[in-house]
């Protein structure tokens, strides 16, 4: 277990022991680390991405939220010494919340904190891979960072690596000057990178997409849908507000008609938030329990074999897609 990290230099051919800490060189956590982290969050390891910056969580502001490139959200606790052992109950206690967000809630804090949507930074930092073959926030990974750790935090977090695939690290850094007055920041992972991913991602499970419809008869499907649009998740609401009145009003509608009517009705401020509203709802559109939801809609691949166009309603349920939209609007 790596908790001390010693630094020398070479000096006309001799080693000269470097020391120095953030704070007796007047460095402080949140105006310098957090800025070196940002300007390098490869620091943190080689497939993270930051998401967001002092997030709320119901248990206080996390330091650092962050995305990997298989899709798990990754929770970064910095401490500006040494990492306690209770460090890793307020990691588990932000994750316990987190694990509960949904996509939408990942994309207004990316937004926020990047000035760019999460599928733009996402597909410049991890070129080739699709957010369509991925299941974002499945699994969490605990990534605690600071100048030393407690042994008995040491000892707990190997021990939750090596016998039940826990994804979590801890990350000592070691920040010195030298002679001339240089700054290195110098990084020691207690589990290696690849091992801490592979744990997490074997404790995935594999979410089932279709394109089969379902086959119900009209009064369960009628049930299904209500109860899907009765739900208070982003993509079930603009799917009851937008994109189902779209269908009903102009028939067959591409991909394109569809982000121009998000825009007009106010449901996305432009082109590039209107188009990842609807990657989530054709998302949905994709999931093997959601068929209920493919008998209802027809769509095709007529530019990518992953990206869904051209939607309509079957016309046998556009009488029931119109009872149940009026009904979701009567007041209970």
């Amino acid at each position: 277990m790596a908790s001390e990290i010693k630094s020398w230099q070479i000096l006309n051919g001799k080693l000269v022991p470097v020391e120095g800490s953030l704070p007796s060189s007047g460095r402080r956590e949140r105006n310098d680390l957090e800025q070196w982290i940002k300007s390098d969050p490869t620091i943190l390891g080689n497939q993270i991405i930051l998401i967001g910056e002092q997030v709320p969580t119901s248990s206080g502001p996390l330091d650092f939220l962050g995305i990997d490139s298989s899709g798990n959200t990754v929770i970064i606790e910095l401490k500006r010494d040494r990492l306690p052992r209770e460090a890793l109950v307020q990691a588990i206690d932000y994750a316990s919340d987190v694990a509960g967000w949904d996509l939408d809630r990942f994309r207004e804090i990316c937004l926020s904190f990047t000035k760019q949507t999460f599928e733009e930074i996402f597909e410049q930092r991890f070129d080739g891979i699709s957010l369509e073959d991925l299941s974002i926030n499945q699994a969490q990974r605990l990534l605690l960072v600071g100048f030393s750790v407690e042994e008995s935090l040491g000892r707990m977090i190997e021990w939750l690596s090596d016998k039940y695939s826990i994804g979590i690290n801890a990350i000592v850094l070691s920040y010195v000057q030298t002679a001339k007055g240089e700054e290195v920041l110098s990084r020691t992972m207690i589990i290696s990178e690849e091992v801490e991913k592979q744990n997490v991602n074997r404790r995935k499970f594999i979410i089932e997409r279709s394109d089969v419809p379902g086959k119900y008869d009209e009064a369960i499907l009628e049930a299904k849908l209500t109860e899907y649009l009765s739900k208070s998740l982003y993509s079930s609401q603009r799917l009851k507000d937008y994109f189902l009145p779209a269908l009903l009003e102009k028939g067959r509608v591409s991909r394109d008609d569809l982000r121009n009517e998000f825009i007009r009705l106010g449901a996305a401020p432009d082109e590039r938030q209107a188009g990842a509203f609807l990657s989530l709802i054709s998302s949905q559109l994709s999931f093997k329990w959601n068929d209920f939801l493919r008998q209802l809609i027809l769509y095709e691949y007529p530019n990518h074999e992953w990206e869904k166009d051209n939607f309509q309603l079957k016309e046998e349920y556009v009488g029931l897609v119109r009872r149940v939209l009026k009904k979701l609007k009567e007041p209970t």
